[in-house]
C-alpha cells in the first residue's frame, strides 16, 4: 500500500468513526436529559415516570442493508439525510399517561429541535404494535463545530415494549414470514395488552385521587424518601414575602 493509499485510508476511517461519535454522543446527550427529569420528577413529585430506558447505534452491517433497502447513495452525508434512526432510543412507562408526560417535557427542551411525533397508541398499526415515535434533533459540540444529530425516540409502557419485543423475536425466528394463524394471535395479544394498560391507567388513577384526599396539608419538603417538616419561623417568612 503506497503513503497516498495509506492517507486516503486513514481519512477514511477518520471519517467514519467521528460519524458514529456523534450519534453515541447525541445519545448521551439525551441520556443526561433523562436521568435528570427523572431526579427532578422523583424529588418533586414522589413518583417516577421513567422504568428504564435503552439506546443504541446501528452497526455498520445494518446502516448497509438499509441502505439497500430504501436504495439511497452511500455516501456519510446522504446516510445521514436518509436514515433517521441510525441513533434510537427506548424509555419504557408504567402507564399510558406517562408517555404523553415525557412527551411534553422532551418538547419543553429549548435545545431538542422536534421533527416529528408519531402516536401509534392512538392509531395503532394492523399488527397491533403501539408506541409514541418522536424525531429529534440534538445539538452535539465537537472540537471545531456543532452538529445537529437526529435520534429517534421511543415512548411506550411496559406491556407495550414487552409485546413488541416479543414480535421482534417471532418475526426473526420465521424470518419475517410468520404464519397466519401466529399473526391473529399476536394481534390478539397486542389487544389483550391494550386493555391491561387501560386498566392500570384506571387503577393509577383512582389511587392518585386517594393519596391527594388523603395528604396533609402541612408544607413539608421532600428528599428522596425522607420528608421534612417546614420549620414555623420559615413558613412565616415565606408568607411576608409574598
Amino acid at each position: 500500500m503506497s503513503n497516498q493509499q495509506l492517507e486516503q485510508f486513514r481519512a477514511l476511517k477518520n471519517q467514519i468513526t467521528r460519524f458514529f461519535m456523534m450519534y453515541k454522543f447525541a445519545l448521551d446527550e439525551m441520556e443526561t436529559k433523562i436521568e435528570i427529569l427523572k431526579e427532578e420528577f422523583q424529588l418533586l413529585h414522589d413518583y417516577n415516570p421513567i422504568e428504564h430506558t435503552k439506546s443504541r447505534v446501528k452497526s455498520l452491517e445494518s446502516i448497509l442493508n438499509k441502505i439497500a433497502r430504501k436504495g439511497c447513495g452511500t455516501s456519510l452525508q446522504e446516510i445521514r439525510e436518509n436514515i433517521k434512526d441510525i441513533a434510537g432510543l427506548r424509555i419504557t412507562c408504567s402507564f399510558i399517561s406517562d408517555i404523553y408526560s415525557i412527551c411534553d417535557m422532551l418538547q419543553k427542551q429549548s435545545d431538542l429541535t422536534v421533527v416529528s411525533i408519531k402516536d401509534y397508541i392512538q392509531n395503532p398499526k394492523p399488527n397491533g404494535y403501539q408506541s409514541l415515535h418522536m424525531q429529534v434533533k440534538v445539538p452535539v459540540f465537537m472540537s471545531d463545530r456543532t452538529e445537529l444529530v437526529d435520534v429517534e425516540i421511543q415512548i411506550r409502557t411496559i406491556a407495550m415494549d414487552f409485546w413488541a419485543s416479543l414480535e421482534h423475536k417471532i418475526f426473526y425466528k420465521y424470518d419475517k414470514a410468520v404464519p397466519p394463524d401466529l399473526l391473529r394471535e399476536l394481534k390478539e395479544a397486542a389487544d389483550t395488552a391494550t386493555e391491561l394498560d387501560r386498566k392500570m391507567q384506571r387503577l393509577h388513577e383512582e389511587i392518585n385521587q386517594i393519596k391527594s384526599m388523603d395528604q396533609s396539608d402541612e408544607p413539608s419538603l421532600l428528599f428522596g424518601k425522607q420528608k421534612l417538616e417546614l420549620p414555623p419561623a420559615l413558613l412565616e417568612m415565606m408568607q411576608k414575602e409574598q
